[in-house]
């Protein structure tokens, strides 16, 4: 591991050209520049980030804040480490560090997000799993924190946040199996107030309505978003009356359909033969069979523009990223699959 002091003697220069062709100031040219970053690749010099945070005043880290535990996770979560390496690409443009911050879940996500700032080892944040009412929201915002948040809220503090189009997967998604003839269509909601599902029930009603179906409030099934809670969702199904029981499913929690599918052959609801399933696509997905009908997105894009947007915001990078302040719906292709089969081929 090399420091500056012996990267300038190396290259027989000042620390003070050295430290500014390193931070990309404007009066070291680009010969210059270049030769102090090949020989600090070469050499594997590793900044100072105690020194550099008391100089710039500032960590250079960027903190992630995300739930975990196994009824929140379960055995594993592609989807936050695929958003990591996106957000991590825009970060190393500028020397900045992504820091994941796990909140357990036996641990209130207020009273850890009011440690984390007291602590002041982060720059800004983003913050996921939003509430219907968010307190970390106006947390930070009253302490002029930079921050974006991964998810909407009804608590607006004018802050940018990017968020998933749950309600065009109600509308595309009860459309596509109400032409397959299905009218009992079930849908999966957070067992806690994560705002995803307040959003995606009232698309879904919406949607119901558009087509003349009827609300009922027992095809909404709430279990814990992992593949455990797809497992115990098609249990319930299968121990209601047939009546009563839907004949299709709409899945937003892309961990669950895993143990949906396991489950649903389990008690002879069989995924595309007797039961029609729609569900947000997951890597683990891609070789059930039947092939998965499914909502699909770039979660390193996702990663990427959630970077841009938050550095949006921050005086340091905003000339590179003059985009204002981002509040953006991100839309998902739908894939076709087979599991989503017309009604009367049950």
């Amino acid at each position: 591991m090399t420091g500056i002091k012996a990267l300038a003697q190396h290259l027989n220069l000042s620390i003070g050209t050295v430290s500014r062709a390193l931070n990309g100031k404007p009066d070291v040219n680009y010969q210059t520049r270049q030769r102090v970053l090949e020989a600090a690749s070469a050499m594997g010099y590793v900044p100072n980030q105690a020194g550099r945070a008391l100089r710039k005043g500032s960590t250079g880290v960027v903190g992630f804040m995300m739930q975990t535990g196994s009824e929140i996770t379960g055995e594993g979560d592609v989807f936050f480490m695929s958003v990591f390496d996106g957000v991590q690409t825009v970060f190393a443009r500028h020397q900045l560090d992504l820091v994941a911050l796990l909140c357990s879940s036996e641990e209130d996500p207020d009273a850890y997000m009011q440690r984390v700032v007291a602590r002041g080892f982060a720059d800004a944040l983003i913050i996921s799993a939003t509430k219907r009412e968010d307190h970390r929201i106006d947390f930070l915002a009253e302490r002029k924190i930079p921050f974006i948040a991964l998810g909407r809220s009804e608590t607006d503090a004018g802050h940018p946040w990017l968020d998933l189009d749950f309600e065009g997967m109600a509308q595309v998604g009860v459309a596509r199996l109400v032409a397959r003839g299905h009218r009992r269509i079930g849908i999966f909601a957070p067992l806690d107030d994560t705002n995803l599902g307040y959003v995606f029930i009232d698309a879904y009603r919406q949607a119901l309505d558009r087509h003349g179906i009827a609300f009922d409030p027992d095809l909404i099934f709430r279990a814990h978003p992992n593949e455990r809670g797809g497992h115990d969702i098609a249990h319930a199904i299968a121990a209601m009356p047939p009546a009563k029981q839907p004949t299709s499913f709409i899945l937003t929690n892309e961990l669950m359909i895993l143990g949906f599918y396991n489950g649903l052959n389990q008690v002879g609801l069989t995924p595309g033969e007797k039961f029609a399933v729609i569900s947000r696509d997951s890597p683990q997905a891609h070789f059930l069979v039947p092939k998965l009908t499914s909502f699909r997105l770039s979660l390193r894009d996702l990663g990427i523009t959630l970077a841009e947007a938050l550095l949006a915001t921050m005086p340091a990078y905003a000339e590179h990223y003059p985009l204002g302040v981002v509040r953006k719906i991100v839309p998902l292709e739908l894939v076709e699959g087979d599991s989503d089969m017309p009604l009367a081929t049950r």
